[in-house]
This record gives structure tokens, sequence and C-alpha cells, in this order.
């Protein structure tokens, strides 16, 4: 009898890992839970039509909160929410520190004077003051500089399907973008990183396109060159990676004998990220080459398994498109959370600040279930990510087997 082992896969399957699979279960019911909570008390129509500073939610008829004043009004033909100073940004709390008011419509061209902001109210009957102002009194009441918006008043347009007042020029939101980016990172950093991804946007686009076609190309060549491709890209690597460090050094004895190299804060950023570059490099081409003496005889493991990838390819093409279905399901789930985080954010009891406005805040444990959501995120990607692997796992095994 021959002593080598037949391969084959198993004949009796079982199930693996089913106390984890009831735990990802019920952990998805309180994820959906969670969903219905956010939904149940109101948050959707808090995040979707929005609300003032008292409470009210635009659009419909409100409860009074006591001991708030201008809670509890009629707002049904004041659907948008409007800023009295939209660019007034709490970077600290990441939020707009503004009074916000229910509006029938946002003003569609700037208002210089109070008295624009009065034609406006009378024009178009909406009022951009405070509730307990008459448009009558914009120009004759001194509580009139508090209680109606910080002029110019910019023109703004409403934000499709969550009913929020915009201003038509965003740069103050693109600052607030930036600040939310930079809350934990150098500002000047980010802000050339951010300048030089955005300049190059074309260029990373192009070059991830041609990887993606250079990667398909490969897929059907290695069908037939497996030998000759291991060892090309094994050559190419090794050179690859000794040529860019050598670049790299050479870019910094270069930028630290210009006689510009200390002029500036920029040109000293320059030479330092190239010296940790140029470091880098070195350390993973070290390792690399520490790895290609190690693994060497595994060359020919390497070029059979290319071989059978390549069979595999030909024979079973629709698996090239499964990381676009994967993709497709992440968005899908991404988009949920997202959604649900946003609910989240504008769940809780109404509750008076500093200042006398209300806002929404989770009080006990519940404040804790957005870490939840954020462990949901973690898992449930993975999950599917998995479901991908499992996917591909079985079809190349099923025709290994069953050719």
């Amino acid at each position: 009898k021959s002593s080598k082992r037949e391969w084959k896969p198993l004949e009796d399957h079982s199930c693996t890992d089913v106390p984890w699979l009831l735990l990802f279960i019920l952990f998805c019911i309180g994820m959906g839970f969670i969903c219905g909570f956010a939904i149940a008390t109101g948050a959707a129509a808090r995040l979707l039509s929005g609300y003032d500073s008292y409470g009210n939610i635009c659009g419909q008829k409100n409860v009074k909160v006591e001991g708030i004043i201008n809670s509890g009004l009629d707002l049904t033909h004041k659907k948008y929410v409007f800023f009295l100073d939209p660019c007034n940004i709490d970077l600290v709390h990441q939020r707009i520190k503004s009074l916000a008011l229910c509006v029938s419509a946002c003003p569609r061209k700037e208002l210089k004077t109070l008295a624009d902001i009065q034609k406006f109210a009378e024009t178009n009957g909406s009022a951009l003051c405070s509730y307990e102002l008459q448009p009558s009194e914009y120009t004759t009441d001194p509580r009139a500089t508090k209680l109606c918006p910080k002029y110019p008043v910019p023109e703004s347009a409403p934000i499709p399907f969550f009913h929020r007042c915009a201003p038509v020029n965003i740069s103050c939101y693109a600052k607030f973008a930036e600040a939310l980016i930079t809350f934990v990172s150098d500002s000047s950093v980010l802000h050339r990183l951010i300048s030089g991804v955005m300049t190059s946007k074309e260029i990373i686009m192009g070059l991830c396109l041609l990887s993606l076609v250079l990667s398909m190309i490969l897929m059907v060549i290695i069908r037939y060159i497996s030998r000759v491709l291991v060892w090309i890209l094994t050559i190419l690597v090794i050179l690859g990676s000794l040529g860019g460090t050598g670049v790299l050094w050479w870019l910094y004895a270069k930028q630290r004998m210009s006689d510009t190299a200390v002029e500036s804060q920029i040109a000293k950023d320059n030479l330092q990220a190239l010296l940790i570059y140029a470091i880098s490099a070195t350390v993973f081409t070290v390792i690399l080459f520490l790895i290609m003496l190690v693994m060497r005889k595994r060359v020919a493991l390497t070029i059979a398994l290319f071989h059978v990838a390549g069979k595999v390819f030909i024979h079973l093409p629709l698996l090239v498109f499964q990381p676009f279905w994967t993709f497709f399901v992440l968005i899908l789930f991404w988009t949920y959370w997202i959604t649900v985080l946003l609910f989240l954010g504008t769940t809780g009891s109404p509750v008076p600040n500093e200042e006398g406005f209300i806002e929404f805040r989770m009080i006990g444990p519940l404040k804790y279930m957005w870490w939840y959501h954020v462990v949901g995120l973690i898992w449930i990607s993975e999950f599917i990510l998995a479901c991908q692997q499992m996917t591909v796992a079985g079809a190349v095994v099923t025709y290994y087997f069953t050719r």
C-alpha cells in the first residue's frame, strides 16, 4: 500500500463556532434594538425635520417643556431650521454655537441690515428673528441686536431631506470640517496633506484604476507563465526596494545640502519626513532580504499555488467580481450605521444647557449605547469580509476537488 496520503474534502461536515454564532445573532438583535429605540424616541423626526433651540421640532405641533420659554409651539408652517449665526462654530464640542429657529423660508439672497430682514419677513412671511419679536419691531426694539441674526445674513438654501438653511458659501463649514480632522493632529501638517491630496486627486484615481487593470491582466497571464512570473516579481520587488531606498537617501542628502533646507518650517518638515521615509525603507528592505533568504525554498510552492490560482480564475471568472459584491454590502451597512449614529446624536430627553436653550441628552446607562454601536461597526464589517473569504474558499475548494 502506498503511504502517500489521499487528499480529499472532509466527508463528515459539522458546524463550528456555534456559541459565537448565537452570540453574534444576539448582538445583531441588540443593534436592531438601538435603531428602534432611536426612532421610537423621536430622534428620526428631530434629525430629518430639525429642531430649534427651545426643543420644538420644525413642521409640526410640539409639547411644552416645563421651564423653557417658546417651547410647545405650533410650527406646522415653519419647516426649516435657521441659525442666527451659522458660522459661529464651537470647535471644542464640534457644533454650531448659535440660536436656532424654525422658519417658513430660507433667505435666498444676502440681507445686509435689519431693515432688509424686516422686509424679508413682511414679504415672504418668514420671521428670521426670535419668536418673541414681531416683524414690525425689528428696527425699533433694542433687543433686536441679540434676538435677530447677525448681519449681513448670508444667502442660504435648504439642505435636501434635512430641512436646514445652509449658507451657499460654505467656507465656514469647510473650516469646521478641517477642525474636526485636526482635532487630534497638527493643523499645518494636515492642511498641507489635504491640499496635496486634493491637488493630485486625478493622478491618485488614475493610478488606482491602472492598478485594477494591471491586476486583471496579471490574473490572466499568471495561468501561462507562473514560474517565470514568480521569479520576475521576486526580482522586481528586490530591485524596487533597493532602488526606492537609494532614491530616498539621495533626496535626503540633496535636501540637506541645499541652502534653503533651514530657511522655512516647511523645508525642515520635508527634510525630517524624508529622513523618516528613508529609514523606514531601509528597515523594510533589510527585513525583505531576510525573508527572501529564509523562504527561498518555498518559491516552488509559490509557483504551484500561482499555477492553480490561474486555473481557478480561468474556470471561475465571476470570482473576480466577488469583492465588488462585498463592497456593495459594506456600503449598505455603513449607510445604515451612519444613519443610526445620527439618530443617536438627537436621542434623549430635553435638558436646558448653560445658555438656557434645549439640548437632547441621554442619561443613565443609555448614554453608552453608541459604544455598543461602534463595536457593531467593527464586528459586522468583519463578518461581511469573512463571508467573502468563506465564499471564495468554498468556490476554490469545490472546483479543485470536483474538476
